[in-house]
């Protein structure tokens, strides 16, 4: 399908630039993936179509596969990690792929899948150490190039390097001047390690799983040294910010890799002000119980949510003072909780712990400044969503 390209002026306002996003996340999978993976099976001969393809993937290539090689008539089989959610493994059976289950994690997946590749002389069809794969990717430049013919920066996420490969080759092709700059989730600093030669430490649970790789391609490489200007590292917090963003002012829906390049902008203003800036929404496949946290975290961030701790003397009535308090100056508590047994409250005390919802941090200041009037200390409780 050949996604809208269109400016955004909410996230213009925000970082300072001319921002255009590439709406990938409407594919029929949700990702771009569909782009490689249908270029890869197209170019198959007739006795490869016949043998089949096995892929290895715990997500978006996984569906990608399955739905174009069902479309094509090409018997597919898929082999994911014993771990993969079942609206994963759901999504890419419904598309007719055989979906083996193998290993706690991909690189045993991928064991299996060289396993059954040997056994039963399938074709590879790698998520983007191919290229094949990588032109299908690029084919996103091409579109972007025509829709915005003077874009100055394009903005690409980086797993493997499949993705930013193959549209850095198509939009230098089309447009010589044009910056591309590649972001990584900073606790996957595969690609960077690479290029500047060091060894940052990789790993950790990470919002963008979809570029979560340790080791990038052998063919991707030299095309990103090439043509890649820089590669931004996207902090944790950056990463929420963008999905956050992109939900409440865009409208769309972003998974973590999706808004990596939107949190590489915020990760790095200065790069990218002023200028003409193509993002490439990738993904949108997101987890919605994940999705509710980082709105929460997000709230956290801005003030708008806060837990308050208020040492009170333990007898009837207290609780119901503080609440009145609270509902007088305009706040909403969402919840309650009592903390009777710290050793550094007295025996005849108790320790409140409120969340409320305010206005921003003025309102909340206004809150704490009243209770501590009343004679009821109470401090702001630093939570790792609004320290993050």
């Amino acid at each position: 399908m050949r996604t809208p390209m269109l400016p955004a002026p909410p996230l213009s306002a925000i970082t300072g630039a001319e921002v255009f996003v590439k709406y990938e996340n409407l594919q029929v999978t949700n990702s771009f993936k569909e782009r490689g993976a249908l270029v890869k099976l197209a170019s198959l001969s007739a006795d490869e179509r016949r043998r089949g393809v096995i892929a290895m993937s715990a997500g978006n290539h996984a569906q990608a596969v399955a739905l174009h090689a069902s479309r094509l008539g090409i018997p597919a089989t898929i082999v994911m990690p014993e771990t993969t959610p079942f609206v994963k493994v759901a999504a890419t059976r419904s598309h007719g792929a055989t979906v083996v289950l193998d290993g706690e994690t991909l690189s045993e997946a991928q064991a299996r899948a060289e396993a059954i590749q040997a056994a039963e002389d399938r074709v590879w069809v790698h998520p983007y150490d191919d290229l094949h794969v990588m032109a299908g990717q690029g084919t996103i430049a091409c579109e972007m190039l025509e829709d915005v013919p003077d874009l100055d920066i394009l903005v690409v996420p980086i797993g493997g390097g499949g993705l930013i490969g193959g549209n850095a080759v198509a939009a230098k092709a089309v447009r010589p001047g044009i910056e591309v700059i590649g972001v990584e989730a900073a606790l996957y600093p595969s690609m960077w390690n690479a290029l500047h030669n060091e060894t940052r430490p990789i790993g950790g649970p990470t919002l963008a799983e979809g570029i979560a790789v340790k080791i990038v391609g052998k063919a991707t490489l030299p095309v990103v040294r090439e043509h890649v200007s820089a590669v931004v590292l996207a902090s944790e917090s950056d990463l929420e910010r963008a999905v956050n963003l992109y939900l409440t002012r865009q409208k769309t829906m972003a998974e973590g890799a999706g808004a990596a390049g939107l949190a590489a902008m915020l990760a790095e203003p200065e790069r990218f002000r002023g200028r003409k800036v193509g993002l490439i929404l990738c993904g949108g496949n997101i987890d919605p119980r994940i999705l509710a946290s980082i709105m929460v975290r997000e709230l956290e961030r801005e003030s708008r949510i806060a837990s308050i701790r208020v040492t009170i003397h333990d007898r009837p009535g207290v609780l119901g003072h503080v609440a009145a308090l609270i509902g007088r100056l305009g706040a909403n508590i969402l919840a309650v909780e009592h903390r009777r047994y710290f050793l550094d409250t007295p025996a005849k005390g108790t320790k409140l712990d409120v969340t409320v919802e305010v206005r921003d941090g003025a309102h909340l200041h206004e809150i704490l400044a009243a209770l501590e009037a009343e004679g009821l200390p109470a401090v702001r409780i630093e939570t790792a969503g609004q320290l993050g």
